[in-house]
């Protein structure tokens, strides 16, 4: 059963916004006591953290789809609906996430850091916080926003300093089983090694990871044996070690050809050749071997690499192995740039950014007039078309945006279409200048005219009154006999 997984396909989908309540306040005695109808809740975000305790997307290769919960609508008496929670998901400590199109999104390099792969969406108003002074009552609410639903690619590249290359069966393993505390699988064919096997490792005060990746072969470049698959948690690497097999049975491998071929692979990956690098000769434990190492030794120097004989079942010349990696890894750390602290950006908008764009289309031979903008796109998924009043207020909201003048501007006439949004989601309508909507219906727009009418109380109060004052001037204009 698989147990390291290093990339997987996630299907993520944020919660969506809470409706707004529209509700009246209803007590005794205030037959109309003013709006109370309270916002709805947030959805919760969909967000990767780096967690150090987690090594594989063996969870998100099994449950590819997680979703976030949604926010709950608001209710009466201005109460609003709880937010949506969070959907934290753990991943190691460096994956990268893509989108289906391969263009990375965040790179999660260290303990804490996180990514929003989905957004939340926004709560609707509740009526209460849409009143005001000319809008006393209003018989809507608007609606949550719809989560975001993304598809994205995560990526596992393992952080180390040091990577061990080589041919399968080059004694990689046993390597990074003597060099640390890692107990990779070691065996005497190929292929052993299917996943990467980190080690920490200490050379005096330096302390350095290295990481052991399953064997290369000619073509793994192009996808031969498990080499493309894994050549990715070579990039984060400071320093390549070439492990170089001199006891090998096989009669056209030698050492100074085999690192010719890794080296090519390399090549043909790409974003490797400023990577220092070390060769090592292993398994000169064996007589065959020794001898080897000896005769190709110089010609390695020759080409500019230092060169270690070693063996890693004898425990040969791992010290002086351990602590030259040590001064590379050193010098890798001391030459990369200090990180600065983030800059916050602050990028005003133009002063003539209207915040949307109105293009006109050719559809079936009929203009129609696209409007495109975050805030009209919004507000148009917040709207409630069922119900007269807010759409009322939409058109509102739209010709304060200066979405009508600008349709004129286009060359808009009576009747043509527009359409909010994308293409595959637009509301369309047939445009008429200043049209009076439903909302109109209830005098002007927005407004309700029970407020305008007299309590019934303080009106059977002034009917008493003027009893009494009509009474009062009965019996003053009375004459006696």
């Amino acid at each position: 059963m698989t147990t390291f997984v290093d990339r997987v396909e996630l299907h993520v989908a944020a919660g969506n916004g809470g409706h707004g309540c529209a509700s009246v306040h209803r007590e005794k005695f205030k037959p109309l006591g003013g709006p109370d109808g309270g916002n709805g809740g947030r959805g919760g975000d969909v967000i990767l953290t780096v967690d150090q305790s987690v090594t594989t997307l063996l969870d998100y290769h099994h449950s590819p789809h997680r979703k976030a919960t949604n926010g709950k609508p608001g209710e009466g008496g201005n109460r609003s609906g709880k937010d949506g929670q969070d959907l934290v998901l753990p991943v190691p400590d460096g994956t990268v996430v893509l989108d289906k199109a391969g263009n990375v999104l965040a790179d999660l390099v260290g303990h804490g850091t996180s990514y929003i792969a989905a957004q939340g969406g926004r709560g609707g108003l509740g009526n209460a916080a849409l009143a005001s002074a000319r809008r006393k009552a209003p018989g809507f609410a608007l609606l949550g926003e719809p989560g975001d639903l993304q598809d994205i690619v995560l990526e596992l590249k393992t952080v180390a300093d040091v990577a061990l290359v080589g041919y399968p069966s080059a004694g990689k393993s046993s390597l990074i089983s003597v060099l640390s505390a890692a107990k990779p699988k070691i065996a005497d064919y190929p292929f052993t090694t299917l996943v990467p096997n980190l080690g920490v490792v200490t050379a005096g005060s330096t302390v350095y990871t290295i990481a052991d990746v399953p064997g290369l072969i000619p073509g793994a470049s192009q996808g031969r044996g498990l080499g493309l698959e894994f050549l990715r948690h070579v990039e984060r690497c400071s320093v390549l070690v070439h492990v170089l097999d001199t006891a090998t049975l096989e009669s056209d491998r030698d050492p100074a050809s085999d690192l010719d071929v890794i080296e090519e692979e390399l090549r043909q990956y790409g974003g490797l050749g400023d990577r220092p690098r070390i060769v090592v000769l292993n398994k000169v434990d064996v007589p065959d071997g020794k001898d080897l190492a000896e005769m190709v030794r110089p010609d390695l120097e020759a080409r500019g690499y230092r060169v270690f004989e070693v063996s890693a079942v004898a425990h040969i010349g791992l010290r002086e192995l351990t602590f030259a990696l040590g001064e590379l890894v050193a010098g890798a750390r001391a030459a990369k740039p200090k990180e600065e602290a983030t800059r916050i950006v602050i990028r005003p908008k133009a002063v003539d950014d209207a915040g949307f764009t109105v293009t006109r289309e050719e559809v079936g031979g009929e203009p129609l007039f696209r409007v495109r903008g975050e805030k009209p796109e919004r507000w148009v998924r917040q709207t409630d078309f069922n119900n007269d009043e807010a759409v009322g207020y939409l058109a509102d909201r739209l010709n304060r945006l200066g979405v009508e003048e600008q349709l004129m501007k286009a060359g808009a006439r009576a009747g043509d279409g527009v359409a909010i949004g994308p293409e595959e989601n637009a509301v369309v309508f047939d445009w008429e200048p200043t049209a009076m909507a439903g909302a109109e219906m209830l005098g002007r727009r927005g407004e309700d005219h029970r407020f305008d009418a007299p309590r019934p109380a303080a009106q059977r109060r002034r009917d008493r009154q003027a009893e009494r004052d009509d009474s009062e001037q009965e019996f003053d204009d009375f004459e006696p006999f």
